[in-house]
């Protein structure tokens, strides 16, 4: 792979010091950041590499996507508006319409559709939680994108999350996915030269007994791998906990030894002032996924788990996979619930966005710029009326950036999106694909179940 030098940007390192570099130059070379400094001096340092212009645009880390479930994108439009009720009586779910059952080849689709969206708003690493990943996994390691695959396993049977009422063990579940996540992890922990690693996924604490707990604990150690969880995600939730177990979700996971500093919990939005100290003092991560919340009318206290020791990092979580979105939300959340006009800082949510999410996955040598770390980054078009002018470059980012600002994306030195176009996949039949694969799983899924009701302006022609 031939060196690189984009010249003349303006880089934002994203490190301890928030150094921002006016007309700079920034060097890669075998995977990796080489060099940071004048544009002169760089390009005479590398008269041999690739000179890519950068006047007019920023240099910023990639962004890591810490929690969130790529084929739902299918639910697009839909689920936004159908969050569960936060007031009892609570009847289970995320929402009260099932999403559509897929075939392989459908699911693989509209994965690789959320991959697209993700490269396009300059998403670099991904954290993905699911089922069956082992079906796509190769797909979306050929995007080109740096991946933590979280496979998910439980054991109650015949109930959801947030659903109160009896706790039925089913023991061939929970060794299911326990299978399900050594067989991933054999197969595609350090492939595509690394950029692909496996962790494992409780699905909730409403889902998962004490038992199987105990087994994902003692498989993480064995594995050596991140564990993730969806924790205090809806009220529901935690009355099924409070009910099960006699105690909320969190102190829950305390009791059984689940919660440390190899763990991403993700939502975090209905905790006491208690379980945020005992999240932050086991020194996990929280995926704060601030759009899917505003949507569903709750949020985190992101101020006070980070005060406590938690790491705060951001992620999409369903049905869209734009973090400069999530980005701008989190900012607007915070502020309006601290009732701040100041904190946080758009330097701390590009922080959250980028240096701790890689923190988080696992990936120490990367989520800033500097010499030495990995050369994911993205390049950003200044050139907009939206943007311009441009005094300010982080916060102009964070309060007005769209996804269309993403001009290119780099992961380990190879870009992946160059000049608005994505590399790794064909877009135009991709997006084709995705809408008859979404128009006809919704078709069949009212076919099957005509008492369900359809979401006003469904269109499914």
């Amino acid at each position: 792979m031939a060196a690189t030098v984009l010249h003349g940007a303006t880089i934002v390192t994203a490190d301890d010091a928030g150094a921002i570099h006016y007309g700079a130059a920034l060097a890669i070379d075998g995977g990796r950041i080489a060099a940071i400094g004048p544009t002169p001096d760089l390009l005479a340092r590398y008269p041999g590499a690739e000179h890519v212009d950068g006047r007019g645009r920023a240099v910023l880390p990639g962004l890591a996507n810490t929690h969130t479930h790529l084929s739902r994108v299918l639910a697009r439009g839909i689920y936004e508006d159908l969050s569960p009720p936060h007031t009892p009586p609570f009847t289970g779910g995320l929402a009260p319409l099932p999403t559509p059952a897929l075939g392989p080849d459908e699911e693989r689709v509209m994965v690789l559709l959320g991959a697209l969206e993700a490269i396009r708003s300059g998403t670099t690493l991904v954290l993905e939680e699911g089922t069956g990943i082992d079906g796509y996994a190769g797909a979306l390691a050929d995007t080109g994108l740096r991946l933590l695959l979280c496979e998910r396993a439980w054991d109650r049977a015949r109930a959801s999350i947030g659903q109160t009422g009896p706790f039925e063990v089913d023991r061939a579940l929970g060794d299911a996915g326990l299978q399900r996540i050594v067989a991933l992890h054999r197969r595609w922990d350090g492939a595509a030269d690394g950029r692909v690693r496996t962790g494992l996924a409780a699905w909730a604490p409403d889902m998962c007994s004490p038992a199987l707990l105990g087994d994902l604990r003692k498989l993480q150690g064995e594995l050596g791998v991140l564990a993730t969880v969806h924790l205090n995600q809806i009220w529901g939730e935690v009355a099924a906990v409070r009910e099960q177990r006699g105690v909320p979700p969190t102190e829950y996971l305390a009791r059984e030894g689940f919660l440390s500093s190899r763990l991403v919990a993700a939502h975090c939005r209905c905790m006491t002032a208690e379980e945020e100290q005992a999240l932050g003092a086991a020194g996990a991560a929280v995926a704060f996924n601030s759009a899917i919340a505003a949507r569903r009318g709750l949020s985190p206290r992101a101020d006070e788990l980070e005060r406590a020791g938690c790491l705060i990092t951001l992620g999409t979580d369903n049905m869209a996979e734009d973090m400069i979105d999530v980005m701008r939300t989190a900012l607007f959340m915070e502020r309006v619930r601290r009732r701040d006009g100041r904190r946080p800082a758009p330097e701390d949510v590009l922080t959250w966005a980028t240096r701790n999410g890689y923190r988080a996955l696992g990936v120490a040598d990367g989520g800033w710029l500097a010499p030495g770390n990995r050369a994911d980054l993205i390049v950003v078009d200044l050139r907009t009326p939206h943007l311009a002018p441009v005094l300010r470059v982080v916060s102009d980012f964070v309060h007005n950036g769209q996804a269309g600002d993403v001009e290119s994306v780099m992961v380990d030195g190879r870009w992946i999106m160059r000049d608005r176009r994505v590399l790794t996949l064909d877009e135009p039949a991709l997006v084709a694909e995705a809408e008859r694969v979404a128009r006809a799983a919704w078709r069949r899924l009212f076919a099957e179940r005509p008492d369900l009701p359809r979401p006003a302006g469904l269109d499914l022609s």
